[in-house]
């Protein structure tokens, strides 16, 4: 039999600005791009919420009743997909993220193992934004573990550096996480780990034995030799509009479905197969 490969896709993202990309801010949006995702092969959703004030659908929300209705609208699209929240705040205030979890009640969270100077330049060398410090202290960590752990939901660690994927072990070691270690690779900001697949093998070598792990590939056409090269070496795979507006034949992708059917078909040409849902769950220890 084949392998089975767990594909994400993450629908829109932290900032960016529905009118000039075509990223999902109601919960009608983020339903029918979720339904997209599903048909074509996906089995999580990493969610994002925005304002759903007037013009204001490029900010950040952390509104729980925000969060819920975009998490039942989902749902009552797509009753088996599997929900993945985010929590990445900045600061130590971390009482809105933690209200998301609680009452949407996703089966996953993102939990952002390591700080990261969030840095890029333009082509001129200024900055493309002020410089930002995507402050993630150890407290801050074993804070939204332990909510995790009472809730009843299962942590993605996210990595945006070396160091960070090393201390996911100490993590394990010192029982902020359960056996499997749940490990994603963000690889592509600018800052952080490049999007080169001779990275991977290094990458993986430094993770817990027996972590399941995925890259999150940030970029245009360097994120497709970097999911393959995931795939080569036994990991899962995530995109969406979060990540990339490209497909692989550089044509800009009119939604998440086709982020989505694209790299099935990556997934399938390398000699695997797409998880199903009972997959994934078995995966994640899910009933």
């Amino acid at each position: 039999m084949t392998r089975p490969v767990i594909v994400t896709c993450a629908l829109t993202g932290v900032l960016t600005d529905p009118a000039q990309h075509p990223v999902p801010v109601t919960p009608d949006e983020m339903a029918a791009e979720a339904e997209a995702a599903w048909n074509a092969g996906a089995t999580i959703v990493h969610l994002h919420f925005r304002d759903q004030s007037p013009g204001c659908g490029h900010l950040p929300s952390w509104d729980p009743a925000v969060a819920t209705a975009i998490a039942d609208a989902i749902r009552a699209r797509c009753p088996q997909l599997l929900l993945n929240f985010t929590t990445g705040v900045m600061g130590d205030d971390i009482a809105g993220a933690v209200a998301c979890l609680e009452a949407g009640r996703p089966q996953l969270a993102a939990l952002n193992a390591g700080t990261l100077n969030y840095l890029k330049l333009r082509s001129n060398n200024e900055w493309a934004w002020p410089p930002l410090v995507f402050d993630n202290p150890v407290e801050k960590i074993e804070a939204f573990a332990e909510v995790m752990k009472r809730v009843g939901i299962v942590p993605e660690c996210e990595c945006f550096d070396t160091g960070i994927v090393r201390s996911v072990g100490m993590f394990a070691r010192r029982g902020l996480l359960s056996d499997p270690v749940h490990i994603s690779l963000v690889m592509g900001v600018a800052s952080g780990m490049p999007a080169d697949p001779e990275w991977l093998p290094l990458l993986v070598r430094e993770m817990p034995a027996g972590a399941q792990w995925q890259v999150i590939a940030i970029g245009r056409t360097e994120v497709w030799p970097l999911h393959r090269r995931a795939l080569e070496l036994g990991g899962h795979v995530r995109t969406g509009l979060e990540d990339t507006f490209y497909l692989p034949d550089g044509r800009k992708a009119r939604g998440n479905g086709e982020l989505v059917d694209a790299l099935a078909g990556l997934v399938v040409a390398q000699g695997a197969h797409v998880a199903s849902i009972a997959e994934t769950r078995a995966v994640f220890g899910l009933a």
